[in-house]
């Protein structure tokens, strides 16, 4: 197995298992809804349970629905990852570490809707009540980090391949393209 298929295995499996255990933390030590603050005015630990997506989205879709789509999605960005990573090179550690990231979210919540139907969420980011970002959990963050860092990725690739396409040829490589 190549170096980067087990740096994504190690990456991914600390993140799973920092992930479930947090959840587990919350799901045995608090009771649904129980607040503990952290920070006055900007951070709680809040046991939510998640039956939607990021932001509650299909919160309020049927059961069938919901047991269908996050049931099949999942492994379908495990492939789609892994599909990606087969065309990364071995030494290009930012991108593993990234698509590490969203494999690892990906799987720890994964496993929630497996054993629960629902997601675990805790970590509740809010400014005096005036606002309030929806609960999440440690594989959330790691995905929307992994996610943001390849758009970064990406975004730095593009304009690298535009900047080259529009440098002026060596004269060389000019009078040979005439020839």
């Amino acid at each position: 197995m190549s170096k980067k298929y087990l740096l994504l295995a190690a990456l991914a499996g600390a993140i799973v298992t920092l992930d479930q255990a947090t959840k587990m933390y919350i799901h045995t030590q608090f009771y649904l809804g129980e607040t503990v603050s952290v920070i006055n005015d900007l951070f709680n630990v809040t046991y939510v349970r998640n039956t939607g997506a990021a932001f509650g989205i299909f919160r309020d879709a049927g059961e069938t629905f919901r047991n269908i789509f996050f049931l099949s999605m999942p492994p379908l960005a495990i492939i789609v990852i892994l599909s990606i990573l087969w065309g990364v090179k071995e030494n290009d550690r930012l991108q593993i570490f990234a698509l590490s990231n969203v494999f690892g979210g990906a799987i720890g919540n994964y496993v929630d809707r497996l054993r629960f139907g629902y997601v675990i969420d805790f970590l509740d980011v809010h400014y005096q009540h005036k606002f309030t970002w929806p609960a999440f959990n440690i594989a959330d963050a790691c995905i929307v980090g992994g996610v943001g860092l390849l758009m970064i990725i990406m975004t730095r690739q593009f304009l690298e391949d535009r900047a080259a396409d529009k440098a002026p040829s060596p004269p060389a490589e000019a009078e040979e393209a005439k020839g």
